[in-house]
């Protein structure tokens, strides 16, 4: 178990949760058996995206540093950054936000990518 005190940790802390809520789910043919489970996991995971890119942003702009207002914003402002950290977004966004908890998919495959690219955000305030 990590302990909570740093972004990185916070956020991290969210992905275990929700591999540990997909765990709940169960497979079966390249599909999870059970929606809610994949609706409440990928809501968690996409929170802890959302903490993470809250730091890198913090760490990237500064004292210009406010709280993004939207997807949107996130976007516009990740891609200033680095364009390949505003793909795995978009990737994370489609896949775990809208796909895994609005509509409720049960592929295996689509919260497995999702779930890559939120861990490769959340490795972004690993250190420093």
């Amino acid at each position: 178990m990590i302990a909570v005190n740093t972004p990185y940790n916070e956020a991290v802390r969210y992905i275990e949760n929700a591999r540990d809520t997909l765990k709940r789910a169960g497979k079966m043919d390249g599909e999870y058996k059970d929606v809610k489970y994949v609706q409440t996991a990928s809501g968690t995971a996409y929170l802890g995206v959302l903490i993470a890119l809250d730091e890198y942003l913090k760490r990237k702009e500064g004292n210009r540093y406010s709280q993004p207002q939207s997807i949107e914003d996130y976007q516009r402002r990740i891609a200033k950054q680095n364009k390949k950290v505003n793909k795995w977004l978009k990737i994370v966004y489609a896949d775990l936000h809208l796909v895994g908890y609005y509509h409720g998919t049960t592929s295996y495959e689509v919260i497995r990518r999702g779930l890559e690219n939120a861990e490769k955000i959340i490795n972004l305030i690993k250190t420093n």
